[in-house]
């Protein structure tokens, strides 16, 4: 596993549960471990080394604050558990037990990922705050797009890249910026041009004259917010 890749170990009960968290988590760069109990948690926390283990207190063999416990006391490794409604004397135990931080359960990933992302701040994005230029909603969040309410699925790269034009909206971003905050300053001949073309295309923004993403030509790309409201599409000419 790359080292600069956040490795969570899942403990928790429902499976299609964890698998929708670890999916979501993927999106946000955070590699994933899943386990059922508290049994099997303590075992690949011993053998897996990740950076941090989320558990839920209700898990079979041993529950969430035994857990944590055990683990902050062999290994070192920061846990932390999901509270939901009526668990408060169990998120007491966890956090005089040793447990890093509680976190609401179900889970979220606006809390969640902050507390990830304070236990190794070089390696988990942060999430940012909602953006809203026009017509266009971004949400780091979630990875929702809308445009015109409508939502716009973009891939992880593309999002990133969109939300970088969209936090310096009405601004030059060069291509210099773009290459070190999307791509981690890794050069390629023409990367940021093709996702700049396949972005403008799920944007229904015109490649040969475009109005909502514009090249400035040999330095970079400015975003222009679209008009909060759909255009309406020109009347045929008789």
């Amino acid at each position: 596993m790359d080292s600069d890749t956040f490795v969570l170990l899942i403990a928790e009960p429902d499976t299609a549960h964890a698998q929708q968290l670890a999916d979501e988590l993927a999106n946000h760069e955070v590699h994933t471990l899943v386990c059922a109990d508290g049994a099997d948690a303590l075992i690949m926390a011993g053998s897996e080394h990740p950076d941090a283990v989320l558990a839920a207190v209700r898990l079979p063999s041993i529950d969430g604050p035994g857990l944590a416990r055990t683990i902050t006391a062999r290994t070192g490794i920061p846990v932390v558990l999901g509270v939901g409604d009526g668990d408060g004397p169990a998120a007491v135990a966890a956090l005089a037990a040793g447990a890093t931080a509680c976190v609401a359960y179900p889970y979220r990933m606006r809390e969640l990922l902050p507390i990830l992302r304070a236990i190794r701040p070089d390696t988990v994005p942060a999430a940012g705050p909602v953006l809203e230029h026009g017509g266009l909603r971004l949400d780091p969040s979630t990875l929702q797009v809308h445009l015109h309410g409508e939502p716009v699925r973009l891939p992880l790269r593309e999002l990133r890249l969109l939300q970088l034009l969209m936090q310096h909206a009405d601004r030059v971003v060069t291509r210099a910026q773009i290459r070190e905050a999307v791509w981690g300053g890794i050069p390629g001949s023409n990367t940021i041009t093709v996702h700049i073309q396949r972005l403008r295309q799920r944007l229904g923004d015109d490649q040969h004259n475009p109005s909502t993403i514009l090249t400035v030509r040999g330095v970079g790309y400015r975003l222009v917010a679209p008009p909060k409201q759909r255009q309406p599409a020109d009347p045929l000419v008789s």
